[in-house]
């Protein structure tokens, strides 16, 4: 079956979360993407949680399968050449450095497009390619607190948090491959690649784009999380999410789930700005009631009432409800000693050209060979490139 990215080659210097979650949808849709890696120690993920799978543990696992590893000592002349023979018949080069190291090393996208004009060049940064943070490094909390999403807090009695999941880096990743796809349509069309960036900074400015807007326009802090009628409840056995919101009358309907007094009759909640300054006690009065009762009975109550309603679950609930099954989340394979391997699948369901898994993650270096071998270089050479120390 031809997969939509078939016949396109992706060299991938990318490692932790941003870039290697994008160059894995790439792969995951038909591109064949080599990831090239540092000798004995590979992708930074590779060694971020200590696991007895080492460096193939479940946080590389998770972001790298549809990939084939060479490993290449990028301090030697040897590599660069390598990188340069693979660039000339490439369609894209992704890599998420601090901008600047692909220059000096003699990669960056002027050099390259001199090699391949039709080449796409794809990087994904913390700030941005230039500016006052330009050389600061990027991480995905960093691009939280910078952008003002760490700010943004259903309580403003509570603390300051990080956000426990990686957002910035999910959501740059897309807009890295949104770009790259851009491009790739853009070369069909023109003949000539061109040179794409994304940040974490921007991605989490571009996630708060009502946000933004309506403090530059009106300087007024929008913050959905703090809506009065919407919040998270803790029931008799767990816990809620209540949305109030999109209905004519949602106070009024959430006092008939909740069985107490119809409160949006009274003159001070008769109002959006009303239910603002009294929210204190609304959410209070909320509290009390929804601690008398299980979980199951409040969803049944707000969803009776046509409410937006939701139990909060553990990501090991999530894993095993039934519609994660349906819609074919989970992937079962294995790695080449038979071990298990658990990951999330793709999350774009297409009807003539599914996802597939073609490889399973690499281990480092594990097909260093078979690309040099399609690059023309004989068993000899070979074994003198691993005797140099430029390959692993």
């Amino acid at each position: 079956m031809s997969l939509p990215l078939d016949g396109i080659k992706v060299l991938d210097f990318t490692q932790v979360m941003l870039g290697p979650c994008a160059t894995q949808l790439l792969g995951d849709f038909g591109a064949d993407v080599i990831k090239i890696e540092r000798p004995g120690y590979g992708d930074l993920s590779r060694t971020s949680v200590p696991d007895p799978a080492g460096l193939d543990n479940p946080v590389f696992v998770s972001l790298n399968r549809n990939k084939r590893s060479i490993a290449l000592n990028m301090k030697t002349e040897e590599a660069r050449e390598i990188v340069r023979a693979l660039a000339k018949d490439a369609d894209v080069i992704v890599n998420n450095f601090r901008p600047g190291v692909m220059e000096r090393m003699g990669l960056g996208y002027d050099a390259l497009r001199e090699v391949n004009p039709r080449l796409v060049y794809a990087f994904g940064t913390g700030f941005g390619k230039s500016g006052p943070y330009e050389h600061k490094g990027g991480q995905d909390v960093l691009a939280q607190a910078m952008t003002g999403v760490m700010a943004q807090k259903a309580d403003a009695n509570q603390p300051l948090s990080v956000y426990a999941t990686a957002l910035a880096d999910y959501s740059a990743a897309m807009h890295l491959v949104q770009g790259i796809l851009l491009a790739l349509l853009h070369r069909e069309r023109s003949g000539t690649g061109q040179q794409i960036d994304v940040s974490l900074y921007d991605s989490m400015l571009s996630m708060q784009t009502q946000e933004a807007s309506m403090w530059m326009m009106r300087q007024e802090v929008l913050n959905w999380a703090a809506m009065p009628l919407s919040g998270v409840f803790d029931t008799s056995d767990g816990a809620v999410v209540l949305v109030g919101a999109f209905k004519k009358n949602p106070l009024q309907d959430i006092c008939n789930a909740l069985q107490i007094d119809d409160l949006s009759t009274e003159e001070r909640l008769s109002t959006m700005e009303g239910m603002r300054e009294h929210r204190d006690e609304l959410q209070a009065t909320f509290r009390a009631r929804f601690r008398e009762e299980t979980t199951a009975h409040w969803i049944e109550r707000l969803e009776a009432q046509d409410l937006l309603c939701s139990p909060v679950r553990s990501l090991a609930d999530a894993l095993e409800d039934p519609q994660t099954s349906e819609n074919d989340m989970l992937l079962d394979a294995e790695t080449s000693s038979g071990e298990p391997l658990k990951m999330v699948g793709a999350p774009i369901h297409m009807s003539e050209t599914p996802f597939t898994l073609r490889h399973r993650p690499p281990h480092l270096g594990e097909h260093s060979d078979a690309i040099l071998e399609e690059l023309g270089y004989d068993a000899a050479r070979v074994a003198k490139l691993r005797e140099d120390g430029v390959l692993a």
